[in-house]
């Protein structure tokens, strides 16, 4: 008994840290020119993302906006669970969301110039981890069960993914706001299930509209 009472208590543990760590957005990847000026707000939907706004951008009244295509920072190499595929979609997705969403407030162009604000995006993570336990399972006996399922590979994996953007002036390439944030997407059924770019869909399209209505608020 003192055993399954101490195997529970290094699982509680060990899990109920990863579930922390996974809430919290971390920026890492060095696309951003300064991490130092983010701090913690919500988007428009409530999220928790890092971000830093000039008062430049406040000012300025850009008629215009040009998307730099997405890209992988650092650059991702594909695996058995994320293919080739996978990654080429997530980033075909992603400009075709912010295109969608920014075009509904600002002219798209395709390149930048005076009153042009530049947005680049950059995807800097996507991976799967396995899920954090859920309220009912911190009992003694279904935790070693849920511990089991995690050592076997059989419990639900989370879809994860990260970006970093950076928003321009496009007469002067003055970098006028930054904005890291990570969301989670369709959960997958075991360790071995290949994440494909419709499992995190939702979450592209979440940042795309935060992005638009972060906009517009800013200039209300």
């Amino acid at each position: 008994m003192m055993r399954i009472r101490s195997l529970s208590l290094v699982m509680a543990t060990t899990l109920s840290l990863s579930a922390c760590s996974n809430n919290k957005v971390e920026p890492k990847s060095g696309f951003l020119q300064s991490y130092s000026v983010l701090t913690e707000r919500h988007s428009p939907s409530g999220q928790p993302v890092l971000g830093w706004v000039s008062p430049a951008l406040a000012r300025a009244r850009y008629t215009q906006v040009y998307l730099a295509p997405s890209q992988f920072y650092p650059n991702a190499v594909p695996t058995e669970r994320i293919p080739l595929s996978t990654l080429a979609g997530v980033t075909d997705y992603y400009d075709a969301a912010l295109r969608l969403e920014l075009g509904k407030v600002l002219h798209i162009v395709n390149k930048p110039g005076p009153n042009t604000l530049i947005v680049r995006p950059a995807i800097t993570r996507v991976a799967t981890s396995t899920q954090g336990l859920r309220f009912y399972e911190w009992l003694p006996v279904t935790l070693v069960a849920a511990g089991v399922s995690t050592a076997t590979g059989i419990r639900d994996q989370d879809s994860e993914i990260s970006t970093e953007v950076s928003f321009e002036d496009g007469s002067t390439g003055e970098v006028v706001a930054e904005v890291v944030r990570k969301g989670t997407g369709v959960p997958l059924d075991n360790d071995k299930q290949i994440l494909k770019a419709d499992d995190i869909k939702v979450v592209l399209d979440g940042w795309a509209s935060d992005l638009s209505q972060s906009y517009t608020a800013l200039h209300k």
